[in-house]
């Protein structure tokens, strides 16, 4: 059976016993601050199972889009992803423990209406009890009642069998079902047996019905709720392979054609694995909006992707890589999720912006690296790795694990530490170099020339050099090489970049060391002996997004997001083969 014919089932089943059929959900939680992304299907319907009513009734089901990346290490197994779709069906007070046990069971195993599961390869765990709720004795009667045999039915903790979104929110007591996917044909096992067979992925588990009856808060039990919800989920990718006969999610019609891609790739399974898991779910972030960066979802966003790349061989994918396994998931799934063909182009092109970026740094940081992996990496090395080569902590942390080595976490981030120290210091007191005031608005203006030099060169070409500026807190003037008139494209294009810096908030720091490091590390600047045998490199952006280097004296703010709106005003000639931009921050 295949995955969309289960999607189709599901939903069929549930509305033919009067439940509201609901969209899913965005990704990207509404006045949700606690969670980065929805984790689950009962995630938007938290304020619903606290009582508030539900404008299409006390029967709900959907298919809700998930994203998770807590596992993200054990993504490549069997069963492990960060993207999936949990089937759910919710009574907000209108049924509990019968007929939503009745139902999965039905579900499960109805050839006719439901899947045709073979009941003798299911297995149950219920809630052994504790203080905050009694033995589930009732889910157990009921198991029974369906003709599941009693050593069948496990009796589990509260860490296996007790369900709640965290510290507040509804919660409760859950029985979870197993199935059989083991070709040996597992029959009777003790709970000990049943709990190495799920830790050895010869059962999984393959539906959870939740029993809401209790409230939390700060993480303590503080009472039960005013109606009787059921909360129930079902993976679709792990259906699937159930359905499939495989022994594995990836070998499923979910992501054949990615992995397929994949396989142009690397020739490594578990890698290829990594690669489809983390397209996939890096498509559906971005079309719910999200786009790669330093902080939050935008740094989930960006690691996928990163780590997507190190897994392949060359650590580099093209951009007709990209593009083919893009429309592999917007191909997949478009039917179900109609905003993947709405922004197949954009994806594409938040995918492409990203992977070239940290393709520019990635060869030399892997070579870098393979000059400390003899032996265990200290912290110091990695904070090299990180902040001089673009290299993520998380990156240096997995390549030595595939090397038997260790990092020193804590040493990283003294490190680090040290490191925004000093950044915070750039901003404060007076600097040496001549470059007049230090005005909050000066100190903008000369940290926008920056961004304003890089952008030039990114647009007009590596040949532009500062001729010279001139900053007060009105504007900023600034002479540089390039032969012709600029385009009003070119303008614009260099406007769109230093904004495009501007938003992504990046941070401004500094570190003093010699003119020769300085020139290794690419930085711009005139090297002679204007500035002494020491010099202040001026860095914004941090580790794989750093965007300028430059030698400078100061003054500047602490990080872009200060700077305001960029535009230019003006660009004239200002001598033989120099040109002249003025421009402000609004």
């Amino acid at each position: 059976m295949q995955s969309q014919e289960i999607r189709k089932r599901f939903l069929e089943f549930f509305e033919k016993r009067g439940h509201a059929i609901l969209p899913s959900a965005s990704l990207v939680p509404e006045n949700d601050p606690s969670v980065l992304f929805t984790t689950a299907g009962m995630q938007p319907l938290v304020p619903y199972l606290l009582g508030e009513p539900h404008p299409q009734g006390d029967k709900l089901a959907n298919v809700q889009k998930c994203v998770r990346t807590q596992d993200i290490e054990e993504v490549g197994d069997n069963t492990h992803d960060t993207f999936f779709e949990m089937l759910g069906n919710w009574s907000l007070g209108s049924y509990f423990k019968k007929e939503a046990i009745g139902w999965s069971y039905e579900f499960l195993t109805n050839k006719e209406e439901g899947l045709g599961l073979d009941p003798t390869r299911l297995y149950v765990t219920v809630f052994e009890g504790n203080n905050d709720a009694p033995r589930d004795e009732e889910s157990f009667e009921i198991w029974k009642s369906l003709g599941v045999p009693e050593n069948r039915i496990y009796f589990m903790d509260a860490k296996s069998n007790w369900w709640s979104p965290g510290d507040d929110g509804p919660c409760g007591p859950d029985t979870e079902m197993f199935y059989d996917v083991s070709e040996r044909g597992l029959e009777d096992m003790t709970k000990e047996e049943f709990v190495e067979a799920d830790n050895n992925q010869d059962v999984v588990e393959i539906w959870n019905d939740v029993f809401m009856e209790y409230k939390k808060s700060g993480g303590d039990i503080v009472g039960k709720l005013a109606k009787k919800n059921v909360d129930t989920g079902a993976g679709l990718e792990r259906l699937t392979m159930v359905m499939q006969g495989k022994n594995n999610i990836f070998d499923t019609d979910l992501f054949a054609d990615l992995i397929t891609q994949a396989g142009k790739l690397t020739n490594d399974k578990i890698a290829k694995r990594i690669i489809a898991d983390h397209f996939r779910t890096s498509v559906f972030i971005i079309a719910d909006g999200v786009v790669p960066s330093n902080t939050d979802r935008g740094y989930i966003l960006r690691r996928l992707l990163r780590r997507a790349v190190v897994k392949s061989d060359g650590n580099k994918i093209d951009a007709g890589s990209i593009s083919t396994i893009v429309d592999c998931v917007v191909d997949k799934y478009s039917s179900v999720y109609a905003n993947l063909s709405e922004k197949r182009e954009s994806i594409k092109n938040e995918i492409e912006k990203e992977l070239d970026t940290f393709s520019k740094t990635i060869e030399k940081g892997m070579r870098e690296f393979e000059k400390i992996s003899h032996e265990n990496i200290s912290g110091h090395s990695a904070f090299v790795l990180f902040s001089t080569y673009g290299f993520p902590f998380e990156m240096t942390q997995e390549l030595a694990k595939e090397r038997g080595l260790t990092v020193n976490e804590d040493e990283y981030k003294t490190e680090m530490a040290k490191h925004q120290e000093l950044s915070r210091s750039a901003s404060v007191g007076k600097f040496k170099g001549g470059v007049g005031g230090d005005s909050e608005q000066h100190r903008k203006y000369h940290t926008a020339t920056h961004l304003l030099q890089q952008a030039l060169r990114d647009v007009l070409g590596n040949h532009v050099t500062q001729k010279g500026s001139n900053i007060t807190d009105e504007r900023l003037r600034f002479d540089f090489t390039h032969g012709e008139k600029m385009t009003d494209e070119e303008k614009k294009r260099v406007e769109e970049i230093v904004n495009e810096k501007i938003q992504e908030a990046l941070p401004v720091s500094f570190e003093e060391m010699s003119i020769e490091q300085a020139r290794d590390l690419g930085a711009l600047g005139i090297f002679d002996d204007k500035y002494g045998e020491r010099v202040r490199v001026y860095t914004i952006g941090e580790g794989v997004d750093v965007y300028s280097r430059e030698i400078c004296g100061g003054p500047h703010v602490e990080n872009t997001s200060e700077l305001g709106v960029f535009k230019i005003k003006k660009e004239e000639a200002s001598s033989a083969g120099v040109r002249r931009i003025k421009a402000i921050l609004q």
